[in-house]
């Protein structure tokens, strides 16, 4: 779409249209409102970099980073920074709010900063050919792939661990402690998002070893955030269901949980058992010290920048890349 288009949809003139999109004040209001309602309808992306077209060719790699107070994205930012910088390219980072649109923010910043590659770190795993459109270079997931969308394989890359066999694990090592009642603490079972791929382990692994799936063991929250998590367990509680291992999809759902189990008088483990996905350094320091199945956050880093960077020189075509978990043992989880 051009200003041209959206000239013509809201029944102005070409000049009008460019006066709103550069916010210049001598347009009436109602003119203003008819362009902004075709933009916003047809989420129209004004191309800034058309202004800089006398500067020299940029050498700018975007990140956009999905949850701004994520604390598992730490090291994987400043891996992904400095293998940037060693490669010769610049970065240039957006961090978003978890329900706003990674496409859409990512589509801006290739303009406005004239990109030659963007990282996602984090994001939706339902994509569409459609959806992407609006980004002319390419793209690399980290963290997560396009499990639920439809992508061609050969249209992104992406660089993450095998969530539901993460999953899967976590239940397995509690299973062979002798846990049964296994609760699991997480987002959503269908949320679309990481959670659902994670609940999908966890739903596979009891069926694997002949656990009947308890829909009173499942704890949604729809959320990541570790108050959020803390409340959720504590309200999960009240309901004093029998269980005595909690798997949380994430070291930040862990952590919430375990301090509303200490609060209600349950001891870890003596009492109940809890295990998490991720490796985060908060974690580290809980007492107990988090039993988790660490992410490689560095590796992470590195293999999404030397992706981005192979395909802009032309080096390689688009790439799948899954690594593995190594277990932390930590404290918090033992025999029954």
């Amino acid at each position: 779409m051009t200003i041209k288009d959206i000239a013509k949809l809201a029944g102005v003139s070409v000049s009008t249209v460019s006066r709103v999109l550069n916010d210049h004040p001598d347009v009436s209001e109602t003119a203003k409102e008819k362009v902004l309602a075709v933009v916003n309808e047809y989420n129209y992306i004004p191309n800034t970099s058309a202004r800089d077209l006398g500067k020299s060719s940029s050498d700018n790699i975007g990140l956009v980073v999905r949850g701004i107070s994520n604390p598992f994205y730490t090291k994987i930012i400043t891996e992904i920074a400095d293998k940037i910088e060693k490669a010769g390219y610049t970065m240039v980072m957006q961090q978003i709010g978890t329900s706003d649109d990674e496409i859409l923010a990512a589509a801006r910043m290739e303009r406005d900063k004239r990109l030659l590659g963007i990282i996602f770190l984090g994001g939706r795993l339902n994509y569409t050919k459609e959806q992407v459109s609006a980004i002319n270079v390419p793209f690399v997931c980290c963290t997560f792939n396009n499990q639920y969308g439809t992508l061609d394989k050969s249209d992104y890359s992406s660089v993450c661990i095998d969530d539901n066999q993460a999953a899967y694990e976590a239940v397995e090592y509690l299973f062979k402690e002798g846990h049964r009642r296994i609760a699991v603490l997480l987002s959503g079972p269908d949320d679309g998002s990481v959670s659902q791929v994670r609940f999908a382990g966890y739903e596979r692994a009891l069926n694997d070893f002949g656990i009947e799936l308890d829909e009173n063991l499942i704890i949604p929250i729809n959320s990541y955030n570790i108050a959020d998590a803390y409340e959720g367990m504590k309200a999960w509680l009240k309901k004093n269901n029998d269980f005595s291992a909690v798997f949380a999809i994430s070291d930040n759902m862990a952590m919430g949980a375990m301090k509303a189990l200490r609060e209600a008088g349950i001891s870890i483990p003596k009492d109940v058992a809890v295990i998490g996905i991720d490796g985060i350094e908060a974690s580290e320091y809980m007492n107990p010290v988090l039993s988790t199945l660490c992410q490689p956050m560095e590796e992470m880093g590195d293999e999404a920048v030397k992706l981005v960077v192979d395909i802009i020189k032309g080096k390689k075509n688009h790439k799948h890349i899954l690594l593995s978990t190594t277990l932390r043992e930590g404290e918090s989880f033992r025999e029954v």
